[in-house]
């Protein structure tokens, strides 16, 4: 397996494994996949030419099939450039149990310490979806609360937990 980053020549590959995650697993992300229908290939390709240090997406492949996919961005005003965030989290089904998303998290949370004055590591997870709080927190993520009602799809809720991993000691 083979953990590296994105790039704007994998964006179809992308923009397939995003629109597979949203289908598979629709409590687990904010984005609908009507939403993800409005956002062109050449977008996706645009954006991750843009990608840097501060934002990025970590891929997990095997034989240029994308297993799996993890985001991280940096907050850009000057107070808040101290905490990053999570996003996106996800593993194709057949590739779950493999120790993908723990290869994908570590990966985007080493590229993150090397960050310039990032102090924090935020991400959301439902609170029904125990294999990912699970593995969050076997990575050191602490909860910092619960948001009732967090996601909503149709008329039925689910509650969000908010996880926080600090990594730089506060003066």
């Amino acid at each position: 397996m083979e953990i590296r980053l994105f790039t704007e020549q994998d964006a179809q590959v992308l923009w397939d494994l995003r629109m597979l995650a949203l289908e598979t697993d629709p409590w687990s992300f904010v984005e609908s996949p009507e939403e993800l229908r409005g956002i062109s290939v050449d977008e996706y390709a645009s954006r991750l030419r843009t990608n840097n240090a501060t934002n990025f997406i970590v891929g997990a492949f095997e034989q240029r099939t994308a297993l799996g996919m993890t985001g991280f961005y940096q907050e850009k005003p000057i107070k808040r450039r101290h905490k990053g965030w999570i996003w996106g989290v996800f593993v194709k089904p057949d590739a779950r149990g493999r120790g993908v998303a723990r290869s994908l998290m570590a990966e985007a949370i080493k590229h993150a310490k090397t960050i310039d004055g990032l102090e924090m590591i935020l991400l959301t997870v439902s609170v029904d979806q125990p294999a990912p709080r699970k593995l969050y927190q076997s990575l050191g993520f602490r909860s910092i609360g619960v948001e009732p009602k967090g996601i909503k799809i149709g008329a039925e809720h689910h509650d969000e937990e908010h996880l926080l991993l600090e990594f730089r000691n506060q003066l």
